[in-house]
């Protein structure tokens, strides 16, 4: 982690480095035109009025407060009001600016200013806009009192913007500062802002006040209108529906409900049990039961005698029937005895079930009784509701009526008495004084925001410029973002040539180097043997492949016995043009089959030999890829040691990437500031996709003293 922040700050310094001409012309521009705008601008004094504003809520007659609530916005609308039109027209009216501005700076009328200038053209803005045929001393008295206030408007909105309304922290403090060009003007608008302030508040109490009664005054004749028609209606009502009458009923009703449900309860529950036991009579009676054990018959004594009695005359005759005969006639007449007293318990049984029914009905007859009782009760008091609830709404409606009017009434008579008590109390606690300093320019602030704004500006232009620039610039970012190592760096030609001649006086100079440093890269590649057949090419044209690969074959030709350049470009050649060769024949004409020899020529008494483009063809890519590119080069190869190709562009045009399926390896020429980092990319994926090894980049036209190559160019 620490050396890639090392790392990051060792490229933030070379970007500074690299662009420090514009970094020193952004300071240089941005610090002399702070210096020429503050020793330039006219002086500017402020002059500072302190006041307090307090609110005050005032007692009413009911001896209650009107509420003194906090109110976080009490200040900030104190400070607008201070700063509105309305209190700084009654400033121009009351120093009388709008006639008589000169006399407050009888000093300075025969030096120019910012607001004399001002002044001046108002007055030949408001000239102009006269007629022509009505001088202003001609004008009726109508006309002059529009444009007296039309100026008085004018001077109020450039008063205004020069107003700056601040509260003195956790305090009931304001302070009113003007600023203006003239001390003395200065301190006198700071005083009368505050005294205009203060008349403005009264002016908006007494107007508020006035239209406060005026439309209380209308909504309660309203009110009383309303209450009077209320009270006719609960009147009306009270004598229709006899409402006193009701009120008593309203407490006796629920009593008596409560009575007729209990009532109701007890009946229910005697049929319930009535009618329980006439059923079970009835199925005892039904399947020849015994219905002695009936409660209801079971506790009638008559019944509980003839049982008894039926017992006895039982047991009777079991015991002469041990003595007698059946035929005896004490038997018979003991029998006959027997029945009849169960003849009579079964007439007892069944007048106790007569009376059980009659009972029963007495019972079912007294419940439907009160069940009737019961409703009607209830539906008396839902009538009596329904008139009670009818009285109570226009009773409340009097009511409300008669609080509303009587609240008006009162707050009348308050608004009358507190009229002329301000809800705001302000004090002058502090009179402006005169200002003995400027507060503006701040020299010393300004030379120092400019060294700052000139540093930090130029740094960031810098490092913007940097940013935004997506071309090649350095190894190190070349290989990080491509991946393909870099051969060499070539500095630009002073003379603007193709060849400095890399032996004699400049055999030393940092070009002629720079490719004898890509020679050793070269023979360096490979641990074996160097490659012989070498493509040289770039993404666009003006890159400089043609003076690479034109001094990197001269470079290689000093320590080479044969080495051949090809011109491989057949739409843009220019090896003939630099060697002054005859064109006539070359390639092209070798790969169309047409010439075969004088091809080639020897450059001076060197070893590098050069074969021309010869004649442009019409479609260059099909001679490519003849059978005959592929012959030559073996031929070629047994004669040279090595053989350089100078090729079109990559992109857009195939004929780099068919030269590149003939040679050993293959070098990307790039141009420093101008080729991108998105072409660089797309050529090198060109020739991934076709399998072909690129050797290395070389960067052309680098700028060594903006390079990281600067101490290797000064060694």
């Amino acid at each position: 982690m620490i050396e890639e922040q090392r790392l990051h700050l060792r490229d933030f310094l070379r970007v500074i480095q690299k662009r420090q001409f514009i970094i020193a012309t952004f300071f240089l521009i941005t610090f002399i035109v702070v210096v020429i705008g503050t020793f330039s601008a006219t002086p500017i004094y402020e002059a500072s009025t302190q006041i307090l504003v307090e609110r005050s809520d005032p007692t009413l007659l009911t001896g209650k407060s009107s509420g003194n609530r906090y109110d976080p916005h009490f200040f900030e609308t104190q400070s607008q009001i201070i700063r509105s039109h309305n209190v700084i027209k009654k400033v121009v009216e009351i120093l009388a600016l709008d006639t008589n501005y000169e006399t407050y700076f009888p000093a300075e009328s025969n030096k120019p200013s910012i607001v004399r200038a001002t002044v001046a053209s108002i007055k030949s803005f408001i000239a102009d806009l006269s007629p022509s045929s009505v001088s202003a001393d001609e004008a009726t008295d109508s006309k002059g009192e529009s444009w007296k206030k039309s100026k008085t408007d004018i001077f109020a909105t450039i008063i205004k913007e020069n107003i700056v309304v601040s509260q003195v922290a956790e305090s009931g403090l304001l302070n009113i500062r003007y600023r203006s060009e003239n001390p003395e003007f200065a301190r006198l608008i700071a005083n009368t802002i505050a005294q205009a302030y203060m008349e403005e508040i009264m002016a908006i109490k007494l107007n508020s006040s006035g239209y406060a009664i005026e439309w209380m005054t209308k909504k309660a004749d309203t009110e009383r209108t309303r209450l009077f028609e209320s009270e006719k209606a609960l009147q009306a009502f009270i004598k229709k529906h006899d409402i006193i009458t009701v009120e008593n009923h309203v407490a006796i009703f629920p009593q008596k409900l409560a009575d007729l449900n209990v009532r109701m309860t007890a009946a229910e529950t005697k049929r319930i049990e009535l009618e329980t036991l006439r059923s079970q009579i009835a199925g005892m009676r039904d399947t020849n039961e015994n219905t002695d054990t009936i409660p209801g018959l079971s506790e009638n004594k008559l019944l509980q005698s003839l049982r008894n009695q039926i017992l006895k005359s039982e047991q009777n005759i079991t015991e002469l029937s041990h003595e007698y005969g059946e035929k005896h006639p004490v038997m018979i007449k003991a029998r006959a005895d027997l029945k009849i007293l169960e003849q009579k318990k079964e007439l007892e049984i069944r007048k106790s079930i007569q009376s059980i029914n009659n009972e029963y009905e007495l019972a079912r007859n007294n419940e439907l009784n009160i069940r009737k009782l019961l409703d009607q009760t209830k539906n008396e008091i839902l009538d009596l509701n329904e008139k009670f609830i009818q009285y109570g709404i226009l009773k409340r409606e009097v009511d409300m009526n008669s609080s509303l009017y009587d609240a008006l009434s009162l707050h009348i008579k308050e608004q009358g008495v507190t009229e002329y008590t301000q809800q705001v109390n302000v004090w002058v606690t502090e009179q402006a004084g005169m200002p003995e300093f400027p507060v503006s320019p701040h020299k010393k602030r300004n030379m120092l925001l400019g060294v700052i704004l000139g540093l930090f500006g130029g740094v960031g232009v810098a490092l913007f410029l940097e940013y935004v620039d997506n071309t090649v610039k350095g190894p190190g970012e070349v290989e990080g973002r491509t991946g393909v190592g870099v051969l060499g760096v070539v500095e630009p030609l002073k003379n603007g040539g193709y060849i400095e001649i890399a032996t004699g006086s400049n055999s030393k100079s940092a070009f002629a180097e720079s490719f004898r440093s890509l020679r050793t890269s070269i023979m360096l590649s490979s641990p074996d043997k160097p490659p012989k057949k070498i493509l040289i090419s770039s993404m666009m044209p003006d890159e400089g492949k043609t003076t690479t690969a034109l001094n990197l074959a001269k470079t290689i030709s000093m320590i080479a016995n044969k080495v051949l350049l090809i011109d491989a470009d057949l739409r843009r050649p220019s090896l003939h043009t630099i060697y002054d060769l005859p064109n006539s024949k070359g390639l092209s004409s070798y790969l169309a089959g047409s010439e075969n020899e004088g091809l080639i020529h020897k450059i001076d008494d060197s070893s590098l030999y050069v074969m021309p483009s010869g004649p442009n063809p019409l479609n260059p890519s099909e001679l490519f890829s003849s059978n005959r590119l592929q012959d030559m080069i073996l031929s070629l190869e047994k004669e040279f040691d090595f053989i350089i190709i100078d090729s079109a562009p990559i992109l857009g045009i195939p004929d780099s990437l068919l030269l590149s399926k003939v040679v050993d390896e293959t070098i990307v020429v790039s141009r420093a500031g101008k080729t991108s980092y998105d072409s660089l990319q797309r050529g090198l994926k060109l020739y991934k996709d076709i399998q072909t090894p690129v050797l290395g980049i070389v960067i052309n036209a680098i700028d060594m003293n903006k390079s990281e190559y600067q101490h290797y160019y000064g060694y």
